[in-house]
C-alpha cells in the first residue's frame, strides 16, 4: 500500500504530530513506524509525567511558546477523552540569598511568558503548602501539574486509526534506509511519499541516512530515580523543585507525586555510554566512540568536570542523593528512599561543545527531521504536532 507520510519514532512527538496531520487530513493515510513493541517506550515514558508551565524558558523561544499554548492543548485533550490530570502547582525551593534571587528572575521570566499567579513565599508560607519542606523562600508556580504521558501517547494511537482505517500504527518495526519513495525495514519495505523523523535519542543518525550534514550530535544523558516508600509518602503533596543551574538543561533533583499516587525523587544527570541503557553498567563500544570522538563532547565534559563528577558519584551512592533531598526535606531518612526507575534524555551538543537549548526542526527535500525536542516536549507535544502539521502541508504540499 502506498502511504502518503510516514513518521518515524513512535515517542509523544511522533504520536502528537501524527494525530494533529490526522485530525486535519482525515483522508490522508499515515503510517508510524515504531522499532519497540509498544509506544513511548524511552523517553516518552520515562519522565516524571510532568506539565511544565513555561516557567524557565527564554521569553520568545520556540520552547516558551510552545509550552504554553501546548500546555492549554494537551489540558483540553486530556478533559476530552478523560485522562486523568492535576494541575496541582508546584514549588521552587531556595535555601540562601542567591538562589532567592534566582527565584525572583524566574518569576519574571515566567511572567513574561504569560503566567500569572506567580509568588515568593517565606518559609511559613512554603509550609503551607508542603509543611515538611523546610527551606527560606520558594517560588509557587500555580500552572505546574501532572499526568501520564504513555496514557496520552496511547489516545493519540487510537484516535489516528479510528479518524482514518487505512492508516496504520507498526510497533515491532525497526526504520533501516530510505531511497526515494521506497521505506526499508526490518519487516519489509513500505512506500512512502514523506517521512518526518522523531527520532528522539537517534536524531542525529536518522538524519545522516537522509543526506543531511549535521553540526550537532544527539548524545543520551541517564537519569536515575529513588521513589519514597509508602511510609514516608505524606512527606510530599505535589512537586517540589530546587533552583535549576543555568548552565545546564537539567532541573535538578525534585520530588514529584505521580498520577498513581507515587512520590518519585530525581533524576540526576550522567552521560550514558549506551543510547538506550537504562542501567548504571550498560556499555555499547559503537555508541561511546561515537559520542567521546565528536569535539563537542569533549569540550562539554572538560568545561563541567565538576558538574560531571558530582552526578557521577550521587547515581552511586544512595546518601549522597539523599542529600540532595535533605535541603528541601531534612526529615527525610535513607531509609525512607528506594531504587526505582531511570531514562535517558537526548542531549543535542554542537561542536563548541555549547547544548543546544531550543526546539530544531528543519525540512530536508521532501521530508522533516525534528533534530532537537528536549523538555517540555512532553508538555508541548501538541503544539510541536500543529508546527510539524503547517510545516507539512507547504513541504509536502498536502
Amino acid at each position: 500500500m502506498q502511504f502518503d507520510v510516514a513518521i518515524v519514532g513512535g515517542g509523544i512527538v511522533g504520536l502528537a504530530t501524527a494525530y494533529q496531520l490526522q485530525k486535519q487530513n482525515p483522508k490522508l493515510n499515515l503510517i508510524l513506524f515504531e522499532k519497540e513493541d509498544e509506544l513511548a517506550f524511552h523517553q516518552s515514558g520515562r519522565n516524571s509525567g510532568v506539565i511544565h508551565s513555561g516557567l524557565y524558558y527564554k521569553t520568545g523561544s520556540i520552547r516558551a511558546k510552545n509550552c504554553v499554548y501546548g500546555r492549554d492543548l494537551l489540558i483540553d485533550y486530556a478533559k476530552k477523552r478523560k485522562i486523568p490530570y492535576d494541575i496541582c502547582g508546584k514549588i521552587v525551593v531556595a535555601n540562601n540569598y542567591n538562589e532567592l534571587q534566582t527565584l525572583k528572575k524566574l518569576k519574571t521570566n515566567g511572567e513574561k511568558n504569560g503566567l500569572t499567579g506567580l509568588a515568593i513565599l517565606d518559609s511559613n508560607q512554603t509550609k503551607e503548602i508542603e509543611p515538611h519542606v523546610d527551606v527560606s523562600s520558594a517560588l509557587y508556580v500555580p500552572q505546574s501539574g501532572i499526568i501520564d504521558y504513555k496514557q496520552v501517547v496511547k489516545q493519540f494511537a487510537k484516535d489516528i486509526v479510528i479518524l482514518n482505517k487505512n492508516s496504520r500504527i507498526q510497533l515491532s518495526c525497526k526504520f533501516l534506509d530510505y531511497n526515494k519513495q521506497n521505506i526499508k525495514t526490518d519487516i519489509g519495505n513500505f512506500k512512502a511519499k514523506n517521512i518526518i523523523f522523531c527520532g528522539g535519542l537517534f536524531a542525529d543518525r536518522l538524519a545522516k541516512k537522509d543526506g543531511l550534514n549535521l553540526t550537532m550530535k544527539t548524545v543520551g544523558f541517564r537519569g536515575d530515580y529513588f521513589k519514597l516508600k509508602d511510609n514516608s509518602r505524606h512527606k510530599v503533596n505535589n512537586l517540589i523543585y530546587p533552583v535549576p543551574n543555568p548552565a545546564f538543561p537539567f532541573l535538578g533533583i525534585h520530588l514529584t507525586r505521580m498520577i498513581n499516587g507515587e512520590i518519585e525523587c530525581g533524576p540526576n544527570a550522567v552521560f550514558t555510554f549506551k543510547r538506550e541503557g537504562y542501567k548504571k553498567t550498560d556499555f555499547n563500544i559503537s555508541d561511546t566512540i561515537n559520542a567521546l570522538c565528536f569535539k563537542g563532547t569533549m569540550k562539554l565534559f572538560i568545561n563541567n568536570w565538576k558538574f560531571g563528577l558530582k552526578e557521577y558519584q550521587r547515581a552511586f551512592s544512595k546518601s549522597l542523593f539523599l542529600k540532595e533531598l535533605n535541603k528541601m526535606i531534612p526529615t527525610l531518612k535513607i531509609d525512607d528512599i528506594e531504587p526505582a526507575r531511570s531514562g535517558v534524555r537526548a542531549i543535542a551538543l554542537e561542536k563548541n561543545g555549547y547544548i543546544l537549548d531550543d526546539f530544531k526542526i528543519v525540512n530536508n527535500k521532501s521530508n522533516i527531521h525534528v533534530l532537537n525536542a528536549p523538555s517540555p516536549a512532553a508538555t508541548a507535544c501538541l503544539a510541536i504536532g500543529e508546527n510539524i502539521m503547517n510545516e507539512a502541508r507547504k513541504c509536502f504540499n498536502i
